[in-house]
């Protein structure tokens, strides 16, 4: 058992963090907590697609030594989606606290259902 959980600890990890992410997302009502657990479930998927990407052994697909075949090299593609998925991700991030800051300074709270209710009570007005 311990074996197999070592063996495996990265995805384990990224499994435990994306639990945690997915729990803040759905369970706290304040904005910030929110984008947090966004950010955490983000990272818990760069963690998995770098853990599943990696293959012992192998060399930066990089050519050297006049190395030809291209089972010496690890497989580039797995690096250049997490890349790709963090400037997104710092991207979205962005937008997302910016709206929370347009939020906040029209309804003076970050709790969601608040700003939900207050919104509600725009809508009703003639």
């Amino acid at each position: 058992m311990i074996a197999i959980l070592s063996a495996h600890l990265e995805e384990i990890t990224a499994m435990i963090l994306f639990g945690i992410g997915f729990t803040m997302l759905l369970m706290h009502k304040n904005l910030i907590k929110k984008i947090l657990g966004m950010n955490i479930m983000d990272t818990a998927v760069y963690l998995f697609l770098t853990a599943k990407g990696y293959i012992h052994g192998t060399m930066v697909p990089i050519m050297v030594k006049g190395i030809t075949d291209a089972s010496a090299y690890a497989n580039p593609i797995p690096d250049g989606l997490v890349l790709t998925g963090i400037v997104v991700s710092v991207s979205s991030t962005a937008l997302m606290l910016a709206l929370t800051i347009r939020l906040y300074v029209r309804y003076h709270t970050l709790n969601i259902d608040r700003i939900v209710m207050e919104w509600r009570k725009e809508e009703e007005l003639p």
